[in-house]
């Protein structure tokens, strides 16, 4: 599903007490939209149903982080992020994300399922934008893609290391 949807500049919303539900399959494929999700993202059921969970990708999302986020859940461990979408109309909208895998009877990997609630708004505004800028930034100074990816994980690397700590304990310290 390519678009190309020029950015609004608006910010959505949810409530505090919504719940953006979807899953996918082992390919990212949505599987399973619920009603917030299709409200904010701007796409009714069938259209979102089979395509890529990319299609809500803001293009201002550091590559790094989704590369983090994906090496985590495929590792069969959940994460924690925050996370900026893009809906149908150009709009978007900050959620916190926590992604786990999903799993059939014998303990194998057979999708992920993700629940965003409301970020909190200090932590995002004083922490998660700043960082996502630089990082973005830094992607953006190299012409060549793996380039740009490389040199924003090394960033983002660096920062957890000076900081001691793994991702899922910067998330939970901000």
């Amino acid at each position: 599903m390519a678009r190309e949807t020029s950015l609004t500049g608006i910010e959505r919303h949810f409530d505090d007490d919504e719940i953006i539900v979807s899953k996918t399959d082992l390919k990212g494929r949505i599987t399973y939209a619920n009603d917030v999700f299709l409200r904010l993202a701007g796409y009714a059921e069938k259209d979102c149903l089979g395509q890529p969970h990319s299609m809500i990708r803001h293009p201002d999302m550091p590559r790094c982080v989704f590369g983090l986020l994906w090496d985590t859940i495929q590792d069969g461990r959940e994460i924690f992020a925050y996370v900026v979408n893009r809906s149908e109309n150009g709009d978007h909208y900050w959620v916190n994300a926590h992604v786990t895998p999903s799993r059939d009877g014998s303990g194998n990997i057979i999708g992920y399922h993700s629940n965003r609630r409301v970020p909190d708004r200090t932590i995002l505004e004083n922490n998660i934008m700043p960082l996502y800028k630089e990082l973005l930034a830094a992607e953006e100074q190299h012409t060549n893609r793996k380039e740009g990816l490389q040199a924003s994980t090394g960033i983002f690397t660096n920062l957890l290391k000076e900081r001691g700590l793994e991702y899922d304990e910067f998330v939970a310290t901000l």
